[in-house]
């Protein structure tokens, strides 16, 4: 039995008034997608708890099959482990992006998707001249970057994403708490640093948003979990873009494959995602393929590059996978996003999302289409996020 989940972040959304009432899924053209809700068994997934933010990290944490109430220990930890970045017991690690400020305004919180290139040398140089032994800076991709404090400093600061709060002041937002003016003096000492550079200088000659702060949230420390073959018995792969994806793979013990031209974005390689998973079954038995682009679409709040994004989603990826899986007897397909990442609002919310469950060996219920509402009337209700794995291995919530 092959076991295979395709996850598009961040699909899920409300009804639009500019789409006559729609979401985004149910305007977009998706034949594979509803052709899975057809042949499957549909339901709705609370992938995040009521009392945990709704981020990518809790959900998809979720969605592996782990109770984030039990395991979750945050986001910076998971993408530390993505990029090789061993924590000691005292380490706490923060995700630390880079924003655009503009007259004291979180105006962009990734410096208009910053190329990794340029982020690179950004970040380097903010490590050179703000980094001690207690302090450090990782570069990642695109603006998504790691401060690691050492002594637990920071653990209980109350940050906030920055991708919540574009528009906002910077000083309504900054940390607060234990540890905030260590992590206010690195933010602030940041500015100057990156608006002299020459690469923001340049970016500014080109009219792109310059990447002039840096901004730390999620932090946590190195997370303590089973790996997901001894939850359940297989061996597996994770293909994504994006550190924390990544990280989750190293931390429940999944192989990491990485591929050529998978941005996070708009542009990532769809086909390139869906041919590495349908190879990755012909030597393991589980594979998690991630795409990121419908939510990048949503936090900016662009209508027409999420569908766009939910449209090679479902021809690119979910098309070629269903149709790759002709050479295998026996596989299950769960198709579902993380959380939901509203228009309306830009972030991530505690909605339920829909989700179906596929098999070669047939179970369809009544649901025709694929989309927020369609499946509230599917076999499978409302389920807790953490157990539809166990539901897709073993057969049982």
């Amino acid at each position: 039995m092959k076991y295979i989940v395709l996850l598009g972040d961040g699909m899920a959304d409300y009804p639009l008034d500019e789409l006559g009432g729609l979401t985004p899924l149910q305007a977009a053209s998706t034949p594979n997608m509803d052709r899975m809700a057809k042949q499957g068994q549909c339901g709705l997934a609370q992938t995040v708890p009521a009392d945990m933010p709704p981020g990518s990290d809790v959900a998809n944490l979720s969605i592996l099959g782990y109770d984030p109430a039990k395991y979750y220990s945050g986001r910076g930890p998971l993408e530390a482990a993505s990029m090789g970045v061993d924590l000691a017991s005292d380490d706490i690690a923060f995700r630390c992006n880079l924003i655009t400020e503009k007259d004291g305004v979180i105006a962009d919180y990734s410096a208009s998707h910053i190329s990794t290139e340029e982020a690179e040398e950004l970040i380097g140089m903010v490590d050179d001249h703000l980094g001690s032994n207690n302090v450090r800076f990782h570069a990642g991709i695109s603006y998504r970057h790691l401060l690691v404090l050492s002594s637990g400093k920071g653990q209980d600061a109350k940050c906030t994403p920055p991708h919540d709060q574009v528009g906002g002041k910077v000083a309504d937002f900054l940390p607060k708490g234990q540890d905030a003016e260590l992590l206010n003096q690195l933010i602030m000492d940041s500015k100057p640093l990156l608006e002299a550079h020459e690469i923001n200088r340049r970016r500014t000659a080109e009219g792109k948003n310059m990447a002039n702060m840096i901004w730390p949230w999620a932090q946590g420390r190195a997370p303590q979990m089973p790996h997901f073959r001894e939850l359940y018995g297989i061996s597996g792969a994770m293909i994504s873009a994006v550190d924390l994806l990544k990280g989750l793979g190293v931390c429940t013990g999944l192989k990491v494959i990485d591929v050529p031209g998978a941005t996070g974005y708009l542009d990532t390689n769809y086909e390139g995602k869906a041919d590495a998973a349908l190879h990755a079954l012909g030597s393991d038995d589980f594979v998690y393929v991630h795409v990121e682009a419908a939510d990048e679409a949503a936090h900016i709040g662009d209508v027409g590059a999420k569908i766009q994004a939910i449209e090679k989603f479902d021809l690119h990826v979910v098309g070629n996978v269903l149709d790759g899986l002709a050479v295998f007897d026996d596989y299950t397909v769960l198709l579902m996003p993380d959380h939901s990442t509203p228009i309306p609002v830009k972030t991530h919310t505690h909605d339920p999302v829909p989700f179906v469950v596929l098999s070669s060996s047939g179970g369809a219920d009544d649901v025709t289409e694929y989309n927020e509402f369609a499946v509230k009337s599917g076999s499978l209700g409302i389920v807790e996020g953490h157990r539809i794995m166990n539901y897709l291995i073993k057969g049982e919530f």
